[in-house]
């Protein structure tokens, strides 16, 4: 039971006690749908609380309203996710406040952006939903098959992935040097923004058996939540990856 998932690891199912109703994926997926929901909802506000802000004072006046939700939620979703990935018993409270933390981010982020692209954030916002549904639809019909070999594969690509944005940012952090093809929008940034937004969803697939295999070894039903935290991790990531790619094509 591996995933290259930083909270959705084997050890997370190792020896809990089981007194009452048994995880089951059914039950994972739908919280993970509420879950979606209630990042909608708060990312909705942020958006809207921009729109009348600097519909009435301009720009500059609605960027600085979003500001603190922007930076507040950044904050208090990473404590809660710290939290979730420590005490997994809280997470049917953690993982919902969780949620709408990451709304109010990815909704100050995606304002900013459809200001410069407009009508890019719902491209965004449709694209991660198909691309969840089809990576759904491909495990549950056993198209797509995680073997030994394939989970390999994505968890070493995954972390080559996560090596190199590393160093970006130090570079970035400390330097004026930037690793072009991460952030240019040529044919080599388009390439590479795509087979990193593949990767995101075959994440998902290894999200999806790592879930399974916890039904199957019988984790308790509180693990429902937990389950669905970890996909909305993926799932953030992958939302995010998309709208990069997205930006580079229309630059």
């Amino acid at each position: 039971m591996r995933s290259r998932n930083p909270v959705l690891q084997e050890k997370a199912f190792r020896d809990l006690p089981v007194t009452g109703e048994r995880m089951t994926m059914n039950g994972t997926i739908a919280r993970t749908g509420l879950l979606l929901v209630l990042a909608l909802i708060t990312g909705g506000w942020t958006w809207q609380h921009f729109i009348q802000v600097a519909g009435e004072s301009g720009l500059q006046a609605g960027m600085a309203a979003i500001t603190p939700y922007l930076w507040g939620g950044l904050i208090v979703g990473f404590v809660l996710a710290m939290v979730t990935t420590f005490a997994s018993r809280w997470s049917g409270v953690t993982a919902p406040m969780y949620a709408m933390a990451e709304g109010c981010v990815l909704g100050g982020i995606s304002v900013v952006i459809n200001l410069r692209y407009p009508g890019i954030v719902l491209q965004a916002v449709m694209l991660t939903a198909g691309v969840l549904a089809a990576m759904l639809l491909l495990y549950r019909s056993r198209i797509i098959k995680v073997t030994d070999r394939f989970r390999m594969g994505v968890v070493a690509a995954t972390g080559g992935i996560a090596l190199l944005y590393l160093v970006d940012i130090g570079l970035r952090a400390f330097t004026s040097i930037q690793i072009p093809f991460i952030h240019e929008s040529g044919a080599l940034g388009i390439g590479f923004s795509l087979l990193v937004v593949g990767l995101a969803a075959l994440n998902l697939v290894l999200d999806f058996d790592m879930i399974e295999r916890a039904t199957e070894q019988g984790a308790p039903k509180y693990m429902e939540w937990y389950g669905a935290f970890a996909l909305m991790v993926t799932l953030v990531w992958l939302y995010m990856e998309i709208l990069r790619l997205l930006s580079k094509a229309r630059r």
